[in-house]
């Protein structure tokens, strides 16, 4: 019996991850402009693809390289750096110079998607959610963010502060359909709550009705709708 709780709690977290990828597909469309400026920084990013292969002095010097990077870049260097990174698939190291970025003075709107974007690429989930905690303390009202934010805890867990996050995007932005499914699927996966889950999703069905999760949400209702 414990065995198969314990599954049917793995069962539940994984389709509440599945969930949440294919939400912030929608939310985290910050395009990847790719292009790499030649300049120093091709022999650094060259340098990182030796550490592998190379012996421990080439580490060592790649590391070194970096950190004098970090230390003289502007705010739009940091940002190629990490685009370069996430490029090439190196999402840590695409995450440290983005979040560099941001501490510098970069504009959040254009760099915190991508941040967040290549967090949840690798499964990072509380890495992410640090970030958007950090933008949502200096700007509360950043209702997109606070989505994101609230979503993450969802995939991670933690029911509180997913619904704490995503009650407030509900009550700024009643009209917003994937605000109440993201919600109604935390209160049946997470709280086992099925009436304040069918009460999100025929609000998402009402504003949605052919909506991607439509099909799903009159599965979900407690009383099928005429």
């Amino acid at each position: 019996m414990v065995d198969c709780l314990r599954q049917a709690t793995k069962n539940k977290v994984r389709r509440y991850q599945i969930v949440t990828t294919s939400l912030l597909r929608v939310r985290l469309r910050a395009p990847l402009r790719l292009g790499i400026k030649r300049g120093p920084f091709i022999s650094v990013l060259w340098s990182v693809a030796c550490v592998a292969c190379g012996p421990r002095a080439s580490a060592d010097k790649a590391q070194a390289d970096m950190a004098i990077f970090k230390r003289e870049a502007t705010t739009e260097n940091l940002v190629d750096r990490g685009r370069a990174f996430a490029a090439v698939g190196d999402n840590t190291r695409a995450e440290d110079y983005l979040a560099a970025a941001l501490d510098q003075g970069a504009e959040a709107r254009d760099v915190l998607p991508l941040l967040l974007q290549v967090c949840v690429q690798t499964g990072r989930y509380r890495s992410a959610i640090q970030h958007g905690e950090n933008q949502l303390r200096k700007h509360p009202g950043d209702l997109r963010t606070r989505f994101v934010v609230g979503t993450l805890y969802g995939a991670i867990g933690d029911t509180v502060n997913a619904k704490t996050h995503l009650d407030s995007v509900v009550v700024a932005r009643p009209d917003d359909a994937h605000a109440h499914y993201a919600r109604a699927v935390v209160a049946r996966d997470g709280d086992s709550d099925s009436v304040t889950a069918d009460r999100h999703f025929r609000e998402y069905l009402r504003l949605e009705p052919d909506g991607v999760h439509a099909e799903e949400a009159r599965a979900a209702l407690l009383k099928r709708m005429p």
